[in-house]
């Protein structure tokens, strides 16, 4: 069944991007744990040489010496946990940028480093934490540009211009927007691929029912021609052996036949996207139906009422299998040896109604109890309707009501 199961669904879970909420938890830690070397190194070459050359052009600050190196460096280190500790990761390096620029270091790359600690730290949920450490880093350098400097390197060092507060204010709702966008599209595509896992796993659930329907109409029907034609032969096999050869040829006809219709269907489950190799049956195929009840022993009359219409395949395969596992319960469980059909064509409906005139036999016939349950599915999942239960007069019915779109007047 697991085997079955997997090959519907188009592959294990693994496979398909879902999993279970192990798996996916796991997942989750696995990346977690992933160090970001690569990434970390190239962005300590890019600060280190862009706050070289950004020396160059300010004179006016101190001289990149051991221990800014060293600062610089400490910036790509931590953003190496960034995938871990993603808020310890954003407030260092924000607290060693602001160390940086309160030792009266050139402005320049260092605070790249702190765009990426503060988009990683939103993208990976903590919002919050990303918006105290880069507002804080903003207001600590308000107090060093404008009220500190006097106290601090570089000597002799003047106020900030408040246009390049603005500048700054901008660059940081910038970062922090962006990566508020980013943090909203992951959460889109996640949601987006949880939802097309669950219609997958709803197509994948619909497509078992739909042939477990199939088998147990297929099976039930000829399988009770089989058992009712096995009793008769068994008990004329001395008495009639002629009449008991008849029942034999008839049980290997009805055999061949559900052999045939489990093959299409294992069929459709092995190549999803082949078309069938045989037409799925309908109710032209009533009368091949009537004679195999016949040959279990029931006399079966049909009734058509108004224009016949051509239906479409769903609605008549669902109208054949109705009849098709209600005379299979008549043979099961009735002790009348007639039942009437009757098929009514309307415009925009079809009506079928099977009777029998009973009584119930009350022996348990081997079957499994899903004949109505199956009846009832297929006709909701066209929007019809069904009813099945005794009459008042004695006897069993089923009725149902279909609407139909007709394809072409036959």
């Amino acid at each position: 069944m697991e085997e079955q199961r997997t090959r519907i669904c188009g592959g294990p879970p693994w496979a398909r991007g879902g999993g279970s909420p192990r798996m996916r938890h796991w997942e989750a830690r696995r990346n977690a744990a992933r160090v970001p070397w690569p990434s970390a190194i190239v962005l300590a070459v890019f600060v280190m040489v862009g706050t070289g050359f950004a020396g160059e052009n300010q004179p006016d600050r101190e001289s990149v010496d051991a221990f800014a190196r060293l600062l610089l460096l400490a910036g790509p280190a931590l953003l190496l946990l960034r995938n871990r500790r993603p808020v310890v990761s954003v407030f260092g390096v924000s607290a060693v940028a602001l160390v940086y620029i309160g030792a009266g270091y050139p402005y320049g790359p260092v605070f790249i480093t702190v765009a990426v600690g503060a988009f990683a730290a939103v993208v990976s949920g903590h919002r919050r934490a990303a918006w105290w450490a880069v507002g804080g880093l903003w207001l600590g350098h308000l107090l060093i540009a404008h009220w500190l400097y006097e106290y601090l390197p570089p000597g002799k060092d003047d106020a900030a211009p408040w246009g390049q507060e603005l500048v700054i204010a901008a660059w940081v709702v910038a970062i922090l927007a962006a990566s508020e966008l980013v943090r909203v599209r992951r959460e889109v595509w996640a949601r987006e691929r949880v939802e097309r896992a669950a219609a997958e796993k709803r197509r994948a659930d619909e497509e078992r029912l739909r042939i477990a329907r199939e088998l147990h109409d297929v099976l039930a029907h000829s399988i009770s021609v089989i058992n009712v034609q096995a009793g008769v032969g068994l008990a004329l096999l001395d008495s009639n052996p002629e009449q008991a050869r008849s029942a034999l040829t008839t049980i290997k006809a009805a055999s061949k036949e559900a052999l045939g219709e489990v093959r299409q269907v294992l069929d459709t489950l092995r190549t999803p996207g082949d078309a069938p190799r045989a037409p799925a049956p309908g109710l032209d195929r009533l009368p091949e139906l009537i004679e195999q009840a016949a040959s279990a022993g029931l006399s079966v009359e049909v009734e058509t009422e108004g224009e016949r219409i051509g239906l479409p395949p769903g609605t008549d395969l669902a109208a054949f299998r109705i009849v098709q596992e209600a005379l299979t319960n008549v043979v099961r469980h009735s002790g009348s040896r007639t039942a009437r059909v009757r098929i009514a064509y309307a415009p925009g409906r079809l009506g079928l109604r099977i009777d029998d005139e009973g009584p119930a036999t009350g022996s348990d016939a081997g079957g499994s109890g899903n004949g109505l349950v199956g009846m009832r599915e297929r006709a909701a999942a066209l929007g019809g309707t069904i009813e099945a239960g005794p009459r008042p007069d004695g006897g069993f019915r089923v009725r149902a009501d279909f609407p139909v779109q007709p394809k072409e007047t036959m």
